[in-house]
Order: C-alpha cells, then structure tokens, then sequence
C-alpha cells in the first residue's frame, strides 16, 4: 500500500532517530493518522538493513489490542514474521520476529495472566535470544495507558538500546527524541474529520423530561441526514452511533437499549451492537463500512485501540457524576470511512451530542499531560540528619462533633445571608445571594465546532443551557453523590452530611430543627442540593474555617508527635519548554530547577528570594500530602482534626524557618488568598513556632510595591495593617 507523506516522514524519522544515541523515541500521533502503518512498515523496512533484530511491541490489556495490531501488520506486509505471546512461548524469538505482547498478561494476577510457571519459561525465551545474540527493539503502544512500574521491569527484561513510546497523548519526556505527526497535516490528507461538531443545532435553552432522550434522538436525526447524504456520493457507508455510558452504570443501559428498540433499533434484530466488559452483542463485521449496526453502546474501557472508521457521532451520556471524559474517544469518530474527505461538510465531519460540560476540560487534560517533564531528584548529603517534630493526628481520639458542625454552618448562612426564621424570605435572601431554586434540574454545556483538539475549549464554544424534570427516583444516585461530596468537603461521612442539609433545608419529619432555613419538599430538596452543590460545598467549607473554635490550641494528648526527616528523594516535575533552566544550588536537592511545577505565582517569587537572599541557607519545598510531609494539626468548626503542610523549611542565617504562601494582595490592596483556612493555619503555626522556638509566618506579593510581605503574627487580610511586613527586611 502507498503511504501518505507524513507517514513517509515519521517512518523516515523513526529510522534516523534509531541511529542516534539516545535511547527513548516519542511518535506522537493522533487517533486515525494510521500510526500501526507507519509502525509495522517501518519494522520491516529496519530488519532489512539490520540483523539479529527481534522488535517487541507491547500493549495495554484493553479490547485484544496486540492481537488487532498483529493483524494489520500482517495484512501490510507480505510474509512478516509475526507472533503473539502464545506463539513465543511455543518457540521463543528468532531473527526478525515482530512480536505483539499484552504487557498486562505478564504484570497482572488473574484469568488473562501467566502463570508463575509460564512467566519464567518467558524469561528463558528472553535469556536463549540474549544467549544467541539477538537484540531486540521495544515498542510501547498506547503508552499513556497504566504503564507501571512493573510495566517498566518487563520492558528491562529486554536489555534493549531504544525504546519507541506511540500515542496521541504521550507523557512527556526532556530526555526522549520527539517525533510528531502535526494533526492538520492528517486532515489534509483526509484520513480524518476536518470539524468536530459539538452539539448541533442546540438551542440556547433546551428544556426537557429525558435528557437521554434527547440526545439520542438528535443522534438518531443526524445518522438519518448522513445516511442520505451517502446515498447521494454512491458510497455505501453505514455511519454509525457510538453511545458511550458511564462505567457504573446498568440501569442507564435498559433505557437506552429500550428507546432504541422503540425507534426499531434491537439487540434481537442486529441493528444494536453492544460492547461492555461482561456483554459482546453484534458486534461481528462491525467495522465493516456497510455494517448493517445503526448503534453501538459502549462503557468508557473501549476507548483505546477500537478501529471502526465508520463511527461518525458520539453520545457521551453521564449521571451527574465527576468522571473523567477521555478526549482520545472523540479520537474514534474522526476517522474518514474511505480514507478520503468527500467535499461535503456534512460527510467531511463527526459529532458530539452530549450534556456533559466535563468534554472541554478532557481536551484541556490531554493537552496539558505533555506540558510537564518529571525527573528524580536527591537530597544532598548535608541535609540528611536534618530534623523537626511533625504532628500527625492522633489514632485514638474522634474529635468530629456533627451538631457543632450544624451550627456552625447555620451561624454561617444566617450571618452571610442575613437569614432568619422566616423561611420565606430566607428564600428570597439566597435566590438573591446566588442560589438557584427550580423543581428542575438546570446544567450548562457547550455547542460548536472544533478542527483540532486544541480548538476544544470554552472560550470558542457557544454555552448552551438545559433544564430536565426533577425525579427523585431517576436523580437519587446524583442527590446522593451531591451529599456525599459536600460531606467530604469538610470530612463529613454521608449520614451526617444529609442529616444537616435535611435539618437546614428539607420540610421532612425526620428532620427537625428549631433553627430551620428552608421548608423545601422532598422533591425540591433534592433539586435544591443538587442545582447549587457548588455553593452549598463551599459554604460548607467556609463555615468549618470562620472564627469560632479555629485559633484554640490542641493539647499534646489528641496529637502525634513525631521526628520529620527530608525525603531522601523526590519526584521532581518542571517545565521543559522554559527557555533558561537554572538549577537552584541552595534547595536541599541536586537539580532541582527554576522551572519547577506546578508552582503558585508566590510560590515562584518565594523560591527565587531564597536563592537570591544571602541570608538564606537552604531551603526546602514540602509536599501537600502524604506521611513523610512536613506537617501540623488544627482543628475546623466541628472540632474536626486537619493536617496543614507549610509550604517550605529553610535556614536563615543558622537558625529554621517555616514559611507558608498565600494568594498576594492586588494592587488596590484587595486580597488573593482563596484559601479560608488561612486564619487557623497561621494561628497554628505561631503556636507550634513559639512551642518548638522556631522562626516563620505567612508569605503574600503586595502588587501595589511588588514586594513580598511576610505575617509573623496573627492574619490579617489588611494590607496597610502592621501585621504585614516587608520579607527583605524581616530576612535580609
């Protein structure tokens, strides 16, 4: 077959790339740019001049990908010598084999996975090759798809000088030699869709019972005008519907299933194709141009490696959840049927119909993972006996108290809102304050046209609002996930979480209070948490981190104490891309870099004052989270214990320092500090400072002076306050 010019070049890329030094090779190329093309000619084309070679292509777990792969190389080129995992280990590898491993089925336990006795009879395949001089070539498909540690153990098993990672996506690598398949040339040469259509023709309002149903019905009314459409090019293209539900979700097949077969579209009549993990439906010659499939209904696990040019809309359903949209599924409706764009825009595109507002930042998240490069770094020598006492919460004592927690968030709205027991009015006081009271549940998401995924955005889409009827049976799962995740916002489990938005809200027996804001019904109660689930968190949080009960201290009883060392490593990630990247000699680790991420915009300043600050020692970046963190106890409104990590230890002029940032002052002194905890952090922190007599504050970026100013004291939101001092002059 005649390869495309930019398969020609990346295949003439990877070739000279193999006769470079480095080892690690990145082929980035998008969904349906023919990337198994390039690779299995370009295999060939390398065992010609190079002997002894045995190429390993490896692949995730998902949808039989090595077997598929095989198969078009097979298909590509004429008597390669080709196998699959079982055929190694019958005969072992021989020169110029290509062989198609499930790296899965060699580091995972279970049904589809080696048994201990055939995993070492592998490793003696791969040791009789070494034995016999052969060398072999790894090829990691899909490589952004849980490639693991143990992953990267089989690939060290291989001995191998180059390694080539193949994705759309691809992780980032300073180190690696990048080879990249720009996505309009694939356009160009009509292997792919020139738009993708989001939503088309929405309004801005879309009012309705079933949301379901209606984008199955837009969906529906699309294939009709394509099938048409088709008809009059003479190509016999059957486009299919790929709707694609949440993973948890089997109540929502039922009624998808049962709308089709309403429409004449059945499972019974092998016009429905269902492909889930437990269930394989029709799905026979699916792939086939002319498959007589109008739909397939898919879980989000068939998104990597499914090759069926012919899907041309996607129905991305949700249930109110926060599940990740994978932007490498739209990858599976953009490629051409014929390889070929027809001149006709209808044709030469492929839709979206969806109320999941999540898309864009899907796109956004595949962009951003080739944003970062991330090394190892390690602690200097001098820095190893280094030592604080951190505090742990205690494993004993449950300090929770959820009728504090109560009255708390009540003393909180009533004061923001100015509410009082007259429920009425408190209505109106927070339908002016932000909060949305409908007996239908309202959401946004976007409509519009995007040529490539980096056009995926908010900013070039049109918002499209939709309202569905309230159903308390059909909504409960998404009333219960709301619940839940206001809970955790503040540590609360979900029984207690329920009970208090009852008490305040729900006009339900079961729920009395003499206190009560609202006298909502059932139905309209779960609308209510469900429509302002951000601002009901958020009050939640900001109740927990107001006034009362923050600034008292704990006693050494409810606390653990325990000695803190600095990591002996850490996993160090920064942006390759900056133009100077310059090692900060004074931070406790060897290489750790100017371009550091993710940083904070005072994260930034602060690391650079330490570096340029001649009274600064060392410094050192603590982590958010985790056991081997720097870390100090306080307590919110419901008396609930909470870790705060300062942001950094450092040594100034001998002595310790802990220094935490914040969001700086704007230059009409307003503040930037999100963070509503900030008063009890502070407070905690000059307790322990003064108990363990150490030196620290608070650090903000005064933009009016574009100064650093330092907090030693109590917090204050006042720029103009003494409180705030400048950091040069405290330090020096």
């Amino acid at each position: 077959m005649n390869l495309m010019k930019f398969q020609l070049n990346a295949m003439r890329e990877l070739l000279i790339a193999m006769e470079e030094n480095g080892r690690d090779i990145i082929l980035k190329s998008p969904t349906g740019s023919g990337k198994t093309i390039m690779l299995t000619h370009f295999m060939s084309e390398y065992v010609k001049g190079h002997s002894r070679t045995v190429f390993v292509w490896l692949t995730p777990g998902k949808g039989n990908l090595e077997e598929q792969s095989k198969r078009k190389m097979d298909l590509y080129i004429h008597n390669a010598s080709t196998k699959l995992l079982g055929d190694v280990m019958t005969s072992g590898f021989s020169e110029n084999d290509c062989c198609f491993i499930n790296w899965e089925k060699l580091t995972k336990k279970g049904n589809n996975a080696l048994k201990d006795s055939e995993r070492t009879n592998f490793l003696e395949w791969i040791e009789k090759a070494h034995r016999e001089g052969l060398q072999f070539k790894v090829i990691i498909d899909e490589s952004h798809q849980n490639f693991t540690e143990k992953s990267d153990a089989i690939v060290q098993l291989f001995k191998t000088d180059k390694i080539i990672r193949c994705s759309a996506t691809p992780l980032s690598d300073k180190g690696a030699r990048l080879i990249e398949v720009p996505e309009a040339d694939v356009i160009a040469e009509g292997l792919i869709k020139k738009l993708l259509v989001i939503n088309q023709d929405f309004p801005s309002l879309v009012e309705t019972d079933s949301p379901t149903e209606y984008l199955l019905e837009a969906a529906l009314k699309k294939h009709g005008e394509l099938v048409a459409a088709f008809s009059r090019t003479g190509s016999n293209v059957n486009p299919l519907i790929v709707v694609q539900l949440p993973n948890n979700s089997d109540s929502l097949f039922d009624s998808v299933a049962d709308w089709f077969e309403k429409q004449g579209i059945s499972i019974a009549g092998g016009n429905l194709a269902v492909w889930l993990s437990n269930r394989h439906e029709n799905l026979e010659n699916i792939e086939r141009n002319d498959g007589k499939q109008i739909a397939v209904i898919i879980k989000q696990a068939v998104a990597t490696g499914w090759d069926c040019p012919r899907a041309h809309i996607l129905v991305k359903l949700r249930e109110g959840m926060d599940e990740t949209f994978e932007i490498q599924t739209i990858g599976r409706i953009r490629r051409m049927p014929e390889a070929r764009h027809y001149g006709n825009d209808a044709l030469d595109s492929c839709y979206l119909f969806t109320f999941d507002s999540k898309f864009t930042q899907g796109a956004k998240a595949a962009l951003g993972k080739n944003a970062l490069s991330a090394k190892t770094i390690f602690l200097k020598n001098e820095y190893k006996k280094f030592s604080l006492v951190k505090e742990q919460r205690t494993q004993v004592v449950d300090t929770q108290d959820d009728a504090q927690a109560l009255k708390a968030i009540t003393k909180y709205l009533k004061e923001k809102y100015n509410l009082d027991k007259d429920t009425a009015q408190n209505k109106i006081r927070l339908e002016a304050g932000g909060f949305v009271f409908r007996d239908k549940i309202e959401r946004t998401t976007f409509s519009g046209e995007a040529m490539v995924i980096s056009d995926v955005n908010a900013e070039n889409l049109n918002t499209v609002r939709f309202r569905e009827t309230m159903n308390t049976h059909s909504h409960g799962r998404e009333f219960h996930n709301r619940v839940g995740r206001i809970g955790l916002e503040i540590g609360l489990e979900y029984a207690s979480a329920v009970t208090i938005l009852g008490k305040l809200f729900a006009n339900e027996g079961k729920f009395l209070y003499k206190e009560k804001l609202l006298e909502l019904s059932i139905k309209n109660w779960y609308a209510f948490v469900i429509n302002n689930f951000d601002e009901l968190r958020h009050s939640f949080r900001f109740a927990m981190s107001k006034d009362a009960g923050l600034h008292q201290a704990l006693g050494l009883e409810t606390v653990s104490e325990k000695p803190f060392f600095i990591p002996q490593s850490s996993l160090f990630t920064y942006d390759a891309a900056v133009k100077i990247q310059s090692e900060f000699k004074k931070n406790v680790y060897t290489g750790y870099l100017s371009s550091a991420e993710t940083r904070s915009a005072p994260e930034k300043l602060f690391e650079r004052f330490c570096e340029n600050s001649a009274a600064v020692d060392w410094w050192y970046k603590n982590g958010d989270k985790g056991d081997e963190f720097f870390s100090i106890v306080y307590v919110d409104n419901s008396k609930r214990q909470k870790l705060f990590y300062p942001d950094y230890i450092l040594y100034v002029k001998g002595e310790p320092w802990i220094i935490e940032t914040k969001g700086g002052f704007d230059r009409n002194g307003e503040s930037e500090d999100i963070d509503s905890f900030s008063p009890a952090k502070c407070a905690v922190l000059q307790k322990y400072l003064a108990l363990h007599k150490l030196h620290g504050g608070f650090v903000r970026q005064d933009k009016a002076s574009m100064e650093l100013l330092i907090c030693t004291g109590e917090y204050t939101d006042d720029v103009t306050s003494d409180a705030w001092k400048v950091l040069r002059e405290v330090i020096g």
